[in-house]
């Protein structure tokens, strides 16, 4: 798994990225009540906003880790936004996306180094 400073993880199943929110900004969160997802089949810019993720305590943007087209969303989050909390890094992937390059990957964090930034 790779890390982005803006607490999303990337990780790789056969050609795709599947992406989602770590465990820490789970929990930063508090409890997810309402995940707006993207559409399947556009494509997005690096850094643009392409999801909404709205908790009892505040609503944020999740922002596009790489250019690429969105293939797959993950539904059950739609009816089941909680599950963000219960299973971050698990059950409650946001999207999985088909990019160009996977060596773009090697930008980013690893797990290590994620662990050193949120201390």
């Amino acid at each position: 798994m790779k890390f982005t400073e803006e607490h999303e993880w990337l990780r790789v199943e056969d050609d795709l990225v599947v992406v989602g929110i770590t465990e820490h900004a789970a929990a930063q969160l508090g409890d997810v009540v309402f995940i707006e997802l993207p559409d399947e089949g556009i494509t997005v810019t690096k850094d643009e906003e392409i999801c909404v993720i709205e908790s009892v305590k505040a609503a944020s943007d999740i922002l596009a880790p790489l250019d690429g087209e969105i293939v797959e969303v993950n539904s059950l989050l739609v009816d089941e936004p909680s599950k963000v909390n219960e299973d971050a890094i698990g059950d409650a992937w946001f999207f999985k996306m088909k990019i160009e390059d996977l060596s773009v990957l090697d930008d980013f964090m690893s797990e290590a180094e994620y662990k050193a930034l949120i201390g």
